[in-house]
């Protein structure tokens, strides 16, 4: 919980190629970790609710009380999109659906569409009505997801499930507003404003920048220089203090750390690339023989530096997380030193993802 409550939030994604994403988040700053300690502390501890900041993600519930401006934007900006790609349907459903959450207790959509829409099409464009319905009361804050069976989810009132977050009076906007960038600068460290409004996604670019402007005014933060790889300098502001702060922390772990593509170090693309020189994308929707790496490639960290990416996927009809490429980036050499630290790694890797044995083939670096 500490470890999230630092992070802000854990993005969750449902591939499973070795584990999924938010488990991945969290074992690679905690080797002790294991899923089950993060489904007890959303269903059982309720110290973590569900919903979307870049992407969907698990957040302290502690914060939920901030969440009510995005509910409000969300609101009126749904309300009139789904119209134009759902129809006038769902809209009709939104009462019925949650007075039948409120007086069943949890259900999944699919409990609401009927044995005659059961098995059509699950996409976006195409959901039921009661689905679509289910969907804009999570968007807006009227049901919550309280738990999910495999992925998928199931839908509650917020109050019997967070009551003591729901009692929390809703924060204003301008405190939203202030609370959110005060705490994305505080989890970035160093930042420009369009990357404090991309942190959380819950505040617009203006509103960062007009943020910016007056906590420099108020000698809240201070403009400072970000070197990046290139050696070009970049302006961005911090809290007083952190540069110092920077400056006298110790070297770090030299550790090899697997990490999930979508691991809050690497998120932001384009400020990965300026900071450590790595560009990486999913290539997922790319055509195989398209793709520059693989399907699902997850980065390789040593130290402070992203050193390359592996392919690998944890085959648990054949008990062996299977190892198959590895990409160093340019100037990283294969040294016996650093390929043993990563072996290590791929044993604790083999052992979080429930397998007994690493398998590598033998022209796996590229």
């Amino acid at each position: 919980m500490g470890v999230i409550r630092k992070l802000g939030f854990v993005q969750i994604d449902s591939v499973n190629t070795v584990e999924r994403a938010h488990h991945m988040i969290l074992f690679a700053r905690r080797p002790a970790y294991r899923p089950r300690a993060l489904h007890r502390l959303i269903e059982k501890d309720r110290l973590l609710f569900e919903h979307w900041t870049h992407d969907a993600s698990v957040i302290p519930a502690e914060f939920y009380r901030y969440w009510h401006l995005r509910f409000d934007r969300q609101r009126a900006r749904l309300a009139e999109k789904w119209r134009n790609w759902q129809g006038e349907a769902y809209l009709d459903e939104i009462d019925r659906v949650l007075a039948l959450v409120d007086a069943q207790g949890p259900v999944k959509s699919s409990e609401l569409i009927g044995e005659e829409h059961r098995g059509q099409s699950g996409g976006w464009w195409n959901w039921h009505p009661s689905k679509a319905a289910l969907e804009f009361l999570w968007h807006t804050g009227q049901l919550t997801i309280s738990a999910r069976q495999g992925f998928q989810k199931l839908y509650d009132i917020p109050n019997k499930c967070y009551a003591e977050a729901s009692d929390l009076p809703c924060s204003t906007p301008d405190e939203a507003i202030d609370w959110f960038c005060t705490q994305a600068l505080t989890r970035l460290g160093f930042a420009t404003s369009g990357e404090i409004a991309a942190f959380w996604a819950n505040v617009t670019p203006a509103e960062a920048k007009d943020w910016v402007t007056r906590a420099l005014s108020d000698g809240r933060i201070e403009e400072i220089d970000v070197i990046g790889v290139d050696g070009k300098a970049r302006k961005s502001v911090a809290f007083p203090g952190v540069v110092e702060e920077a400056s006298a922390l110790p070297p770090p772990p030299s550790r090899v750390r697997i990490l999930s593509p979508f691991d809050p170090a690497l998120r932001d693309r384009k400020r990965a690339e300026r900071l450590f020189g790595f560009f990486y994308r999913i290539e997922i929707f790319v055509p195989a023989p398209q793709r520059q790496y693989g399907y699902y490639v997850f980065p390789i960290l040593e130290g402070d530096s992203v050193i390359g990416r592996i392919d690998m996927k944890a085959d648990r009809a054949a008990d062996v997380l299977d190892v198959t490429k590895l990409w160093l980036e340019p100037g990283v050499k294969p040294a016996k030193g650093r390929l043993q630290k990563l072996e290590a790694e791929l044993g604790r890797m083999a052992k979080f993802a429930g397998v007994s044995d690493v398998q590598i083939a033998s022209d796996w670096i590229q």
